[in-house]
């Protein structure tokens, strides 16, 4: 099993920036990819970013250039970096983990309120 701990969401205004951190534990060696989702009121969760054990990236076109998703190995914690923010990037953010092999994520966090006020 893998645990994902989310925090560091928060009430910010247009224009600014927020970090946002996932701290994973557990049997972390068969992790294949590492995901930030987002999930606004009334609407379907959407990937944002995912990083792979490669290093390899992908961000969902709306971020592009203003998230950036990064890894501490040291301390088993994945980051995304969010700048510019405006306010259709509020929503609740999930971190989720999928193991090499899988289809689909296999753990998710309890998630993280990011609100951008206008």
């Amino acid at each position: 099993q893998v645990q994902l701990v989310e925090s560091g969401g928060g009430l910010v205004q247009t224009g600014g920036s927020l970090r946002l951190s996932c701290a994973m534990s557990g049997r972390l060696f068969n992790v294949y990819v590492v995901a930030w989702y987002r999930q606004a009121s009334g609407k379907q969760r959407e990937l944002v970013a995912l990083r792979r054990r490669d290093e390899s990236t992908n961000y969902a076109d709306s971020v592009k250039g203003r998230f950036t998703i990064s890894r501490d190995a040291a301390k088993e914690t994945v980051y995304l970096q969010m700048n510019s923010l405006i306010p259709e990037d509020t929503g609740v953010y999930y971190c989720a983990a999928m193991d090499f092999g899988s289809g689909s994520y296999n753990y998710w966090g309890q998630g993280t309120q990011v609100t951008v006020s206008s």
